[in-house]
């Protein structure tokens, strides 16, 4: 698969390109002119451009069989940044898609996109902001998912360790994830059919911490590979973040 990562640049963007090459995948990596290139990128296809320029965007998107939208706007003093960045410029790259035949879309969100009262809508009122990317996309006539990490960390030890939780739109509020599993849940999600159309909330725990003090059996699950239905409906189930099964399991019982 020829795979369009925009936002590559970026923290979770390079590690996206750098697994989908992992798999075998080719990558065309789209960077802003001035953004500089991390090491992650090395074999990846680079094209520079500004994401509101249409034009540029069908011709970088050209062959291309998906696209992951890995941009996202800092909390900083440019209380514009999320307005230009998680709106304007994810609606400009949804439309490239539409125009040019780019039926696959994963966009890489926020936890609690969408709610008002968060302290981060401090800046910008990014996460009120990111939830019109993310309708944009909806109402779109893409296969679209949508996927919400937590809190981003740039741990890359331990990993296999760590207890993954997936849950529907609006489930989870507060945990962290290291951005690397991120990107493989991107990647994961873009070779499950199963997840087109929907919304994918993730965190992830070390396994230790996540099976520490007392459980609700209706809605913990500490047991690797867990999907009853129980546990998952009702907020994610805890699987282990070695492969694309988990998050298959997941979906097949939360549909």
């Amino acid at each position: 698969m020829l795979l369009a990562v925009s936002g590559a640049s970026g923290k979770t963007g390079w590690r996206v390109v750098q697994g989908a090459l992992a798999r075998g995948h080719q990558v065309r990596a789209l960077l802003r002119p001035g953004s500089e290139v991390p090491p992650g990128l090395d074999g990846a296809e680079l094209v520079r451009l500004e994401l509101g320029d249409g034009p540029a965007l069908a011709q970088a998107l050209g062959g291309c069989q998906a696209l992951v939208i890995a941009t996202g706007a800092r909390p900083g003093i440019d209380l514009t940044a999320p307005l230009r960045v998680d709106a304007w410029a994810v609606g400009s790259q949804i439309r490239a898609c539409e125009a040019i035949g780019v039926n696959r879309v994963l966009l890489v969100s926020s936890l609690c996109s969408g709610l008002w009262w968060h302290a981060l809508n401090l800046f910008g009122l990014i996460l009120v902001v990111k939830r019109l990317g993310e309708r944009a996309l909806e109402s779109s006539s893409l296969d679209w998912t949508i996927v919400r990490p937590g809190g981003l960390s740039e741990s890359e030890t331990g990993l296999d360790q760590e207890q993954m939780k997936y849950s529907k739109a609006g489930q989870q509020q507060d945990g962290r994830i290291p951005r690397r599993l991120v990107a493989q849940v991107c990647l994961d999600a873009l070779e499950t059919p199963l997840s087109q159309k929907r919304i994918i909330e993730i965190t992830s725990k070390p396994a230790v911490e996540a099976s520490d003090g007392p459980k609700n059996p209706k809605t913990d699950s500490t047991e690797t590979g867990s999907t009853e239905a129980g546990n998952s409906k009702s907020c994610g189930a805890v699987i282990t973040a070695d492969s694309q099964a988990g998050l298959a399991s997941w979906l097949t019982t939360n549909p």
